[in-house]
C-alpha cells in the first residue's frame, strides 16, 4: 500500500472533486453526509493520513479528542468501556482525529479538578465516558468547548448525550422472562448510582405494570454503593424465579453467590443480564442478555463531537441507540399452576 496517497488519489478513484473530498475530510459545509462518509472510509481503506502537525499550525486545532473515563470505571475487571474507547479512537482516526485517553482520578472528581488535556488546551472537544457525579457535570458544563456525555446524561446538564436505549432493552429481556413463565422477577442495581441503571429499573418495572405484577421492595437488590464499589448480593429470603441484573458484570457476580449457596442456573432460578460484554461467555451457562452496540455509539458520538466542532452551536440532544436480546441458555421456561 502506498504510503503518500494523496486527496487526489481518493478524488480520482472516487470521480469526485479534490475539494469535494478536502470537505469531506475536514468536516466541512458542502458535502452530503453520506458522501462524507463514503469519502472517509475509502480515504481510510487507501491509507491516507492526515498530517495533524502542519494542520494544527495552520488552523489552529489541536486534533485530538479527550476521551475522559472515571477511575472506579476503569478496574482491572473492567472492559466495557475501553471496548468503546477503541472504537471511538477508530472512528476519529476517519476525521484524521487522535483519541486521548483522560483517567479521572477519584480525588480529581471529588475536588472538581478540570482534566489536564482540558487545561492545557491539548484537545478541541472531550467526551466523558462514562457517570459523574453531579457536582463534577457543573465543572463540565463550565468547560468552553464541545462536549458530550456518552453512556449517562443528566437532565440538569445542557450537555448532548449518546446512550443506549436501557430501558427499552430491559422492558423486553423482563417481557422475555414473562413469556418464559416467570412472576416472580429480582432486579439487581443500585438505581441511585448511574442513569443507566436507573433507567433500565424503569424497563423491568414498566414491563411488570403492563403484565399485572406487582413489584416488591424486597425483590429490588442492591449490588455496589453509592461510589460504584461493588457490594456482596444479599438474596433474599424468598427466592425469585428471575434476576434481571443491570449488567453483565453483576450477572457474573449473582452467579458466583447464587453457585456459593447451592443454587443452580437455570434450573433452581433463571439470571439475564446487560451490555453482551465478556461477563456474559465467562457464565456457565452463558448467560441471556441485551447486546449493546458499541460500534454505533462510538460512530454517533464521534459525529456528534465532529459536528460541535463544526459548528459550535449545533446540538443533537439526547440520543438513544438500540440494542437487541442475544438468546442463550440461562434462562429456563417455567410452567404456572
Amino acid at each position: 500500500m502506498r504510503s503518500n496517497i494523496t486527496m487526489k488519489d481518493i478524488a480520482d478513484k472516487l470521480g469526485v472533486s479534490s475539494v469535494t473530498v478536502s470537505k469531506a475530510l475536514n468536516n466541512k459545509e458542502g458535502v452530503s453526509e453520506s458522501l462524507k462518509q463514503k469519502i472517509r472510509t475509502v480515504a481510510s481503506e487507501m491509507g491516507y493520513r492526515f498530517n495533524s502537525a502542519a494542520k494544527s499550525i495552520k488552523d489552529g486545532y489541536s486534533y485530538n479528542i479527550g476521551v475522559m473515563i472515571p477511575q472506579r470505571f476503569t478496574g482491572i475487571n473492567d472492559s466495557f468501556y475501553l471496548r468503546v474507547y477503541q472504537q471511538i479512537a477508530i472512528h476519529l482516526d476517519r476525521y484524521g482525529y487522535f483519541g486521548i485517553l483522560n483517567i479521572l482520578s477519584s480525588e480529581d472528581e471529588e475536588q472538581l479538578n478540570f482534566p489536564r488535556v482540558y487545561s492545557e488546551n491539548k484537545v478541541d472537544g472531550i467526551i466523558i465516558l462514562g457517570q459523574i457525579g453531579k457536582p463534577y457535570i457543573e465543572t463540565v458544563q463550565n468547560m468552553a468547548l464541545p462536549k458530550l456525555f456518552l453512556d449517562f446524561y443528566d437532565e440538569h446538564a445542557n450537555i448532548d448525550s449518546i446512550v443506549t436505549d436501557n430501558f427499552y432493552g430491559a422492558y423486553e429481556i423482563t417481557n422475555y422472562l414473562i413469556q418464559m413463565g416467570h412472576r416472580e422477577i429480582a432486579y439487581v442495581g443500585n438505581i441511585y448510582s448511574t442513569s443507566s441503571i436507573q433507567d433500565r429499573f424503569l424497563g423491568y418495572y414498566k414491563s411488570l405494570l403492563e403484565h399485572g405484577l406487582t413489584f416488591e421492595e424486597r425483590l429490588l437488590l442492591k449490588d455496589r454503593d453509592q461510589k460504584g464499589v461493588y457490594v456482596d448480593i444479599e438474596l433474599p429470603d424468598k427466592m425469585p424465579t428471575a434476576f434481571v441484573c443491570n449488567c453483565d458484570q453483576v450477572a457474573y457476580n449473582l452467579f458466583e453467590r447464587l453457585t456459593a449457596q447451592g443454587y443452580k442456573v437455570p434450573n433452581d432460578c433463571s439470571v439475564v443480564g446487560f451490555d453482551n460484554d465478556i461477563y456474559a461467555t465467562l457464565t456457565n451457562p452463558p448467560l441471556t442478555t441485551v447486546e449493546v452496540d458499541i460500534a454505533q455509539m462510538a460512530r454517533t458520538a464521534v459525529k456528534a463531537i465532529m459536528e460541535q466542532i463544526s459548528s459550535p452551536n449545533r446540538r443533537s440532544g439526547r440520543v438513544l441507540v438500540q440494542g437487541k436480546i442475544i438468546y442463550r441458555d440461562s434462562v429456563k421456561r417455567i410452567e404456572n399452576n
